[in-house]
């Protein structure tokens, strides 16, 4: 009965595709939010032993020769990995001066407990101290200059100023205006430009608690020459689109039930063949 494990690793794949389906129809309204999709992969027996199993027999033949399976009962389904579909989200308006939306690739850096972390999630507001916080306190960090030269270099990455040196902060009680760059403007002049940033390689990326991510490589992270513009007094929407998830939740659904059907039908096999062995 080893051949239940060829459709109980596909089960096993089908369950992780409905939770990474229900986490994006759970997120459908968070702000900032990008959806995840996995990936699958099949392994056969016969592709890894080589053409040695799959020849025909140098022998008389008998009729268990002619059924060869070509390790398909050695055969699984297994999730290859997962990635991150970073399309851009409808653009919300909401007239808040404090919230703001990124229209392209760019990122935004803020100041997390547990380091320098990277969000999408504009929904930002002032705390006691008049820092820039996301909603969920995280202070949010000022632009620093990297020349395009420079950023190459791991060694002058370090000359940089530490991240609680670059806190945004912004005068209380004062009407602020952001632009499209990110410059934050008041009555006084500037104050202060958002730390927007671009990444050589997105899918290095990890997502890190609710819409945070965080990059292995300082060196992924591209500072110059950022042509994302920052909308204020709007939010970027999540980019599941509620009714494709829901369909194909349906799908991994009935497929995961299929499965099941086939594992109950190898259970029925089984123990009917230990049925009749026993009346002999």
């Amino acid at each position: 009965m080893k051949n239940i494990w060829v459709p109980l690793s596909g089960q096993l794949a089908q369950q992780r595709k409905v939770e990474t389906i229900a986490n994006n129809v759970a997120n459908a309204n968070t702000v900032g939010f990008k959806k995840d999709q996995l990936v699958f992969k099949e392994h056969l027996t016969a592709l890894t032993k080589g053409m040695d199993d799959i020849d025909i027999p140098r022998k008389e033949f008998s009729p268990a020769d002619f059924y060869h399976t070509q390790g398909a009962e050695n055969a699984m389904v297994a999730v290859d990995g997962g990635f991150t579909i970073f399309e851009q989200g409808q653009l919300i308006p909401t007239q808040n001066p404090l919230d703001i939306a990124l229209q392209g690739e760019g990122f935004i850096e803020v100041l997390a407990p547990t380091g320098v972390r990277f969000t999408r999630k504009g929904n930002f507001s002032l705390n006691k101290e008049g820092e820039l916080v996301t909603d969920q306190g995280f202070r949010v960090l000022s632009a620093v200059n990297v020349p395009e030269d420079v950023s190459r270099d791991p060694a002058s990455l370090a000359g940089l100023p530490k991240p609680e040196e670059r806190v945004l902060r912004v005068p209380t009680n004062a009407k602020i205006t952001i632009s499209l760059d990110g410059e934050v403007l008041s009555r006084e002049g500037s104050v202060g430009k958002l730390s927007i940033v671009e990444f050589k390689d997105k899918q290095a990326l990890r997502k890190e608690g609710n819409s945070l991510y965080i990059t292995p490589d300082e060196m992924n992270i591209r500072r110059s020459n950022i042509k994302t513009t920052v909308n204020q007094g709007f939010l970027e929407g999540s980019n599941v689109n509620a009714i494709e998830e829901m369909s194909e939740l349906i799908k991994a659904h009935r497929h995961f039930e299929n499965i099941q059907k086939a594992i109950n039908t190898y259970d029925a096999i089984s123990g009917k063949a230990a049925n009749d062995i026993g009346k002999f």
